[in-house]
């Protein structure tokens, strides 16, 4: 495997992202999307003393001792926002310890290729390679890869309007606007740039057929230059 020519450090905030082999639908059905949230939640913590297939077939009780023990875990990585799309994620990530982004990502997929693999009777890798990644430079770059993030299921026609976008319940943008309790999210840090939460959502609207037109802007927010990403914004 290459070498990975991004070296991650501590409180920093990078996009992460990936997809499936072959662009195969990986997070289609209900079930697989609940599973890989809590996949997304359990593997926020550092050490862990048990694996997420483990913690879910233990009783309750055992699990209360487990979660107490979570609680006083530290954190790899805060996620500030994230979405699952059919045949690939997006996180915006900040690191917070050593090697953090990559432990978290690497338990994150390896968890949910064997959940995966279990559950449609299949062997072998499920994303490609390394993920990628984008270091974030600028307050500006934060806030329009957070908005191209939540914006990804319209942009891709997934869903038809921004009331469904809201209703879209595998991305962060439910857990920001208080439809869903996900409480994977550390949101302090986004919603520190706007006097409320309607303003939030009122930045993520206005911009999401501009995004759509210009086909969901990934020169910008995936591999472009800082320098680049500022002059066409």
């Amino acid at each position: 495997m290459p070498l990975r020519k991004i070296v991650f450090g501590n409180d920093e905030i990078y996009h992460a992202y990936n997809r499936s082999i072959n662009s195969q639908s990986i997070f289609e059905y209900k079930r697989n999307c609940e599973r890989a949230l809590k996949t997304i939640s359990f593997y926020q913590f550092h050490p862990l003393p048990v694996s997420l297939s483990h913690y879910l077939k233990i009783s309750q009780k055992e699990k209360k001792i487990i979660d107490n023990l979570l609680s006083k875990s530290k954190k790899l990585t805060d996620i500030l926002s994230f979405c699952l799309m059919p045949n690939h994620f997006h996180f915006l990530l900040r690191q917070k310890i050593k090697e953090g982004i990559s432990k978290f990502l690497a338990n994150f997929q390896n968890s949910y290729t064997r959940y995966f693999n279990i559950f449609h009777d299949r062997n072998g890798h499920l994303f490609e390679g390394q993920f990628k990644a984008v270091r974030i430079e600028t307050d500006d770059q934060l806030l329009h890869v957070s908005r191209y993030i939540h914006l990804n299921p319209y942009t891709s026609y997934l869903v038809k309007d921004f009331n469904e976008l809201k209703d879209y319940p595998w991305s962060s943008l439910g857990e920001y606007l208080g439809f869903f309790a996900h409480q994977i999210c550390e949101k302090k840090t986004l919603l520190s740039h706007f006097s409320s939460v309607k303003e939030f959502e009122k930045f993520i609207f206005d911009q999401k057929d501009y995004q759509r037109e210009l086909g969901g802007i990934k020169y910008l927010v995936l591999e472009t230059s800082r320098k680049k990403f500022s002059k066409v914004l």
